[in-house]
Parts: C-alpha cells; sequence; structure tokens
C-alpha cells in the first residue's frame, strides 16, 4: 500500500515501515520555541537537570511576539532564552529578525524534514513538504534536549484543489472558506495534504498561507509537494543542494477527500470570534473598521505587501481607520524598503511596526479598545485575542484589508484591481 506525504517523513525519521495510526519515536530535524513559549521550556529542561540541545545549529529560540519587549516581565522572560542560547549554542534570534515561523522558512527548513515547534503554526513550514506541527512546551523541551520525539501518525485529508483565483482572490480566500466548510474541529489531528493542478499553480507565499492555517481546522500538519516551486524557492535562499522531491504514491490511502473548485470563489472573511464563522464579502461589507492590521507569519510576506500597495496606490487610508503594517520578517522588511514599498505605504498613511507578531497576539503594538473593530491579515479572532475581549476581530486576504483601510469599512478589493 502506497503513503501519504506524512507516513513517508515519519518512516524516514523513525526507522519502520509507518502507516496512519501507529505510534512512532522520530528524530527532530530541528525545534523552535518563541519568547510566550520557550522560557517554559528552559525552565524544564533546568528542573530536570537536562540544560542543553542535542542539535544547537537547528534549535532557534525567537523573542518576536513581544519584540522589542512592552514590560519588565517579558524582558526577564527574554534573558531565560538569552541566557540559554549562549550555554547551549542554540540560535538566538533577536527583536529585529521577524516571525519564528516565517524565518523558519526562510533560513532553516528543508524538504522531507521534521519539525517541532513550542507555537501551534509551526505547521507553516509544512508548505516545504516538512512534517512540521506545534507542541506544548514541555514534549518540545525533551525534544531539544534529546533530538527525539514520540508521535502518533496522523490520518489524512487529500484537498484536490481546481481551477483559476478570480482578479481579487487569494489563498487566504480558499483557506477561510475551507475552514468555514469543514469547521474549526473538522481535521483535529488530522494530515492535510494540499494538491491539484491550482495547488501545483500556486507560489510558495500562497502554500506557507494555507499551510499556516492548516491548524485552525485542528489538523496536526499541512504539507505539500516537494515541486520545482519548492526547489525554486530554495534555490533563491541558497539551499539548492537541500532540494529534494517529496510527494505522495499515486495508491496512498486518505481518511477523506475533499475537492474545491476555486474558480467561483469569492473573497471570504471570518467574523468574531471563531475562525469558522465565515461568510462572503458580499454579507459583512460596509462593517466600521477602527483598525486594519496587516502582517503576521500568515500574510506578511512581501507578495502580500505589494498587492497592499496595488490597491492603495494613490490613495490614502480613511482618516478615522487606523492602519498598521508589520512585515513578517528582517528580509521581507529589507525588500520591502528595497522596492520603495514601505514609503508608499507611509504616504498612504501606514504606521510601519518592527518585524515580528505585532499586535497579532495582544500584548503590543495595536491592542484595541473596548468595542473597536479589527480587520486583520492573521489567522486567529478569538475574543481577547488582540488584547481587549471587548473588542472584535475580522480575518482577511491583505487585499480585502487593503480595500478596508481607503474606506473605512469591510470593502471588496475587485474594485481596486
Amino acid at each position: 500500500m502506497g503513503k501519504t506525504i506524512v507516513e513517508k517523513v515519519l518512516s524516514e525519521h523513525s526507522g519502520v515501515d509507518a502507516y496512519a495510526g501507529d505510534i512512532v519515536v522520530a528524530e527532530i530535524d530541528a525545534a523552535l520555541v518563541q519568547d510566550g513559549t520557550g522560557p517554559l521550556a528552559v525552565q524544564h529542561l533546568q528542573k530536570l537537570g537536562m540544560e542543553k540541545a542535542a542539535k544547537p545549529e537547528r534549535t532557534v529560540l525567537f523573542i518576536d511576539h513581544a519584540a522589542p519587549s512592552p514590560r519588565k516581565e517579558l524582558s526577564n522572560a527574554h534573558k531565560i532564552l538569552r541566557n540559554f542560547a549562549a550555554k547551549t549554542g542554540a540560535i538566538l534570534s533577536e527583536v529585529d529578525e521577524g516571525v519564528c515561523h516565517q524565518r523558519m522558512v526562510e533560513d532553516f527548513m528543508n524538504p522531507g524534514e521534521v519539525l517541532i515547534g513550542a507555537d501551534s503554526h509551526t505547521c507553516t513550514a509544512g508548505a516545504l513538504a516538512v512534517f512540521a506541527t506545534g507542541m506544548g512546551s514541555t514534549d518540545v523541551a525533551i525534544g531539544i534536549a534529546s533530538g527525539k520525539t514520540w508521535l502518533r501518525v496522523p490520518e489524512t485529508f487529500k484537498i484536490y484543489v481546481t481551477g483559476e483565483f478570480k482578479k481579487g482572490v487569494y489563498p487566504k480566500d480558499l483557506m477561510l472558506h475551507f475552514i468555514g466548510m469543514i469547521g474549526a474541529d473538522g481535521a483535529t489531528y488530522k494530515a492535510l495534504e494540499f494538491c491539484g493542478p491550482t495547488i501545483n499553480a500556486m507560489d510558495m507565499s500562497g502554500r506557507f498561507t494555507l499551510a499556516n492555517m492548516a491548524v485552525e481546522a485542528g489538523a496536526k500538519a499541512g504539507l505539500f509537494n516537494s515541486d520545482e516551486t519548492t526547489k525554486g524557492y530554495l534555490e533563491e535562499r541558497g539551499r539548492s543542494d537541500k532540494w529534494r522531491p517529496v510527494s505522495a504514491d499515486e495508491d496512498a490511502l486518505y481518511e477523506r477527500v475533499y475537492e474545491i473548485d476555486v474558480s467561483d470563489l469569492e473573497p471570504t472573511i471570518s467574523c468574531p470570534h471563531v475562525v469558522d464563522n465565515t461568510k462572503t464579502i458580499k454579507e459583512v461589507e460596509g462593517t466600521k473598521a477602527d483598525q486594519v492590521f496587516i502582517g503576521t507569519c500568515t500574510n506578511g510576506r512581501i507578495e502580500d505587501l505589494r498587492v497592499v500597495v496595488q490597491i492603495m496606490a494613490g490613495k490614502s487610508r480613511n482618516p478615522d481607520t487606523r492602519l498598521l503594517i508589520c512585515p513578517a520578517s528582517k528580509q521581507v522588511y529589507l525588500q520591502a524598503i528595497e522596492e520603495g514599498l514601505l514609503a508608499k505605504l507611509i504616504t498612504a498613511g501606514a504606521a510601519i511596526i518592527n518585524p515580528g507578531c505585532g499586535a497579532c497576539v495582544g500584548v503590543h503594538a495595536g491592542i484595541l479598545g473596548d468595542d473597536e473593530v479589527c480587520i486583520a491579515t492573521q489567522n486567529r479572532n478569538f475574543q481577547g485575542r488582540m488584547g481587549n475581549p471587548e473588542a472584535f476581530i475580522y480575518l482577511s486576504s491583505p487585499a480585502v484589508a487593503a480595500a478596508t483601510a481607503i474606506e473605512g469599512a469591510i470593502a471588496d478589493p475587485r474594485k481596486y484591481l
């Protein structure tokens, strides 16, 4: 019987012929923690007398959720990560370098590898045919120290996508549509395998967006074939020697198969306070927005900023709506400067935030006031997510967010393209 991508990767890393439902002990290629979860992991290792990293060159500690720190308690948490890196030789990603998930795909991960992270959106790297999954701080701590982890091999849902996106419709709309269709717990502890002609034609930025939000349907991982697009991405980053083809067998067994034609897909919005509360743009158009936030590990890449600039060309934000732009990494930030994107956005009335998570997690850099509405390109809109349980968060593509910034209310981007 053939194997899915996740079965192939975990078989290779465990040394057994693994299939869905099997329990395996797998070798880890890389591990990450961030400043919200990392201190807990380090403190756990200290209590166990295991303050070490089996693979320090691929253990990455990120200061990204509160970068720079907004208060002393978080500054002290940052010190724990800095001290652990100095002691073990693990890599420290400082306050200027960006979001963990974006940096992991930019600089560290390669097809066929295993990544564990103390952050639920670690699954982003699945776009590179990596088995990448989030775990609790304790599990990741033991993985860092031992270089191994135990896993139940997940069953796989095949997501076969056809058709061509209409103007103004993007992979983010596809993912919100799918989550609305399947539900926030519809793929609990499953692997989502994205394939089909539409996926084959999709750039890496779009693939990262889909993989990033796999966990919003409850999935353990979201994976893609490693193909020529993957190869090109790695070549651009000086890792061409790390590319290899990875794909499922033709006779792989899937628990479910979903077929989606994007030809008639509309811009899609996730409404408060759960991600699967999705509506088309026509159903929410005109909803007043106090703040627009564009960035995060979901849609903070250079391709996203280009779309925003394209829509806002020659226009300014509505005077009653704040516009916050947060590049996902230093690399994205510098490229946006070189292309003149940030200058255009600043001229349009945007405030540019240091690369990192920004307002997404509700620690700083854009916390909402009571009864305020924010439309954001992030991956979660839970009550209180952006720092205030009395506020309301809508999720959208960067295109919808840009149109909303212009009009001061949720707007259809297609009129601006």
